[in-house]
């Protein structure tokens, strides 16, 4: 499985206090800039989390046409290879994307949730790309 957890989110839960537990992430627009940080880091970690529950899925149904069209003819099969070009080359992308969207606050506070959320938008992109491909079958 690919795992897409980034060192952002684990240096956000890092540099947080203790009492970030208490953040309230419903209000995050009403909290300090550390505690939107920290809630748009919650929110990547649950996006990441959806697709790497789903990714299992997906793979098995990859393999599952290649292993149908292999009987048929064995230079069919590559869905499963297709797949997994595709999502190396997706979190290469995201990651990219999200570090220029980023750049619109280089250096200051702002910059994690800017990347954090690009990440979130881009990751739940991902998951549906990813669900649509096995709701076909």
């Amino acid at each position: 499985m690919i795992r897409t957890v980034s060192t952002f989110a684990l240096a956000c839960l890092a540099a947080a206090p203790a009492a970030a537990q208490e953040w309230d992430c419903s209000k995050a627009d009403e909290l300090p800039q550390m505690g939107m940080n920290w809630c748009a880091g919650q929110e990547y970690q649950a996006a990441d989390k959806a697709l790497n529950d789903l990714w299992p899925k997906v793979r098995a149904a990859m393999e599952k046409d290649d292993a149908e069209l292999k009987k048929i003819d064995p230079s069919l099969v590559g869905a499963e290879a297709a797949l997994m070009k595709a999502q190396r080359a997706w979190i290469d992308y995201r990651d990219g994307q999200c570090e220029g969207e980023g750049f619109y606050a280089r250096g200051g506070s702002l910059e994690p949730l800017l990347v954090a959320t690009c990440k979130t938008r881009m990751t739940r992109d991902r998951t549906e790309e990813l669900r649509k491909l096995i709701e076909v079958e």
